[in-house]
């Protein structure tokens, strides 16, 4: 009998390759007997722990280790799963996996049929994705799981567990219950004209809607910061020659990644550290100081430089405090000051709206009275020091919007989010037809359909084909 792909049983090695004290090789499917019985020469008791030798077709011991029998329906993907946990050398876990390949096409002795039709390596993610077809997990849940084995730092770990467990898709549940609700008093009144009954009106329509509205702006807060801790926020630090763009990536990292010198445009190509401050994971990327350039090394780092500029969520404007004095007491000082306000403009120019610049005054330790008043606006710091980091970190958490304590925070994604704002969207275009003289409860209907589409989407109600094997490739094998 041929099996859908979805119906075929899989096998995968579920461990990180390379060595390790374990390493487990998992099969899932339906009446996965012959493996068990191939493998570990007898029957297994459901959920229970047993020490026992893997063998191979000859009965030569492979390893010896523990196998544990889940049945469907209480097991990971709601069919029947055997995990195998070994020795966690790449060559051991190699010749289990093909001795369970062999063992699910090895006949029966008895009726010479093959023992599991159509057994195969899992695909990257099919694990999971199996969980979610099989309804263990939902797709928010699903995406959570990965989000969970890629998190950087422990607060986007402890979201994504919340996530994981459901937090997520219960809120995403609950504007579906008040969300039904309403389109069912709209239909309601779609459907029984003749009734000449005011349904919505008496039921408070406008009211409901706009507390729709206002759990939906919870959500979306709460997802918003989920999305910050599981992508992350790239910071690029720009600025002249020589103002300390190196120093401050060293400061913040804490760490002498970038070569500091006296000598301006040491730096000719970018250099990444990621950090976290309060739990959140930052990009910073120190670029090549911007001028014209004295060589074609240097041209091809400052175009590079305006690459990651461009692509930034946040830049950090560097500018040499010392510079910033009379124009007319030096001629460099007055080169200096004309060269930041084209970059000023420049900036503004290539950077879109949203993307927030945050002035950034250096050598605040070496930097007189008279220098230190002039600074109007930005941060003053010494990365030398290490004076003003503080209050550098709090303005970067400020501007790019993070603002909740990170238990109330669930892991999002960004079609979580582009999800979410188009309910949003569809919801006020319902608060406009609710408001409007005469009501078009078609439209109205309609809107609201729309919107629930889109909630749906996030949890795996309604999604296509294409987006679910999008999001199951980007996972391991074996999970």
């Amino acid at each position: 009998m041929l099996l859908s792909r979805h119906h075929q049983p899989i096998v995968a090695i579920a461990t990180a390759p390379g060595r390790g004290a374990v390493g487990i090789v998992r099969v899932s499917g339906r009446q996965i007997a012959p493996v068990i019985q191939g493998v570990c020469g007898r029957a297994l008791l459901p959920r229970q722990a047993t020490y026992l030798p893997f063998r191979d077709a000859q009965g030569q011991v492979i390893d010896q280790g523990l196998a544990i029998f889940f049945p469907a329906p209480h097991s990971y993907t709601g069919e029947d799963v055997l995990e195998l946990q070994a020795h966690g050398g790449p060559v051991v876990l190699q010749l289990l996996l093909a001795r369970c390949l062999e063992a699910g096409a090895a006949p029966d002795p008895v009726t010479g049929r093959p023992g599991l039709p159509g057994l195969r390596v899992a695909a990257p993610g099919e694990f999971t994705e199996r969980a979610f077809l099989n309804d263990k997990i939902d797709l928010a849940q699903a995406e959570a799981i990965a989000d969970l084995i890629d998190a950087s730092t422990e607060t986007a770990a402890r979201s994504a567990a919340r996530s994981m467990s459901g937090e997520f898709s219960q809120a995403i549940h609950q504007l579906l219950e008040q969300l039904v609700h309403l389109r069912m008093l709209v239909e309601a009144t779609l459907d029984f004209p003749e009734e000449d009954i005011d349904f919505l009106q008496q039921a408070d329509a406008r009211g409901q809607l706009q507390r729709l509205q206002g759990t939906l702006a919870s959500v979306m807060q709460r997802a918003s910061q989920g999305a910050l801790l599981r992508e992350g926020i790239k910071v690029v630090i720009a600025g002249q020659p020589n103002v300390g763009k190196s120093s401050l990536l060293n400061a913040l990292a804490g760490a002498e990644l970038a070569i500091v010198t006296p000598i301006a445009g040491t730096t000719r190509d970018k250099v990444s550290q990621l950090i976290q401050i309060e739990g959140v994971p930052l990009h910073i990327v120190d670029t090549a100081g911007l001028r014209e350039a004295l060589d074609e090394v240097e041209k091809i780092g400052i175009e590079r430089a305006w690459t990651e500029i461009e692509n930034a969520d946040a830049v950090l404007f560097l500018h040499d405090l010392l510079q910033h004095d009379d124009p007319s007491a030096s001629p460099a000082t007055a080169h200096y000051l004309a060269q930041d306000e084209r970059l000023a403009r420049l900036l503004a120019l290539k950077l879109p709206a949203h993307t927030p610049i945050i002035d950034i005054w250096n050598k605040s330790d070496l930097a007189a009275g008279h220098q230190l008043a002039q600074v109007a606006g930005g941060v003053l710091i010494s990365a030398k020091t290490g004076s003003g980091l503080q209050a550098l970190r709090e303005k970067l958490l400020q501007v790019v919007g993070w603002q909740a304590a990170p238990e109330g925070v669930f892991m999002a994604r960004e079609r979580h989010i582009r999800a979410l704002q188009g309910v949003q969207a569809q919801l006020q275009a319902a608060c406009e037809q609710l408001d409007a003289a005469q009501p078009a409860l078609d439209l109205l209907a309609e809107d609201l359909r729309q919107a629930q589409l889109h909630l749906g989407s996030i949890t795996g109600a309604f999604s296509a084909d294409d987006l679910l094997g999008e999001i199951f490739s980007r996972f391991c094998i074996g999970k």
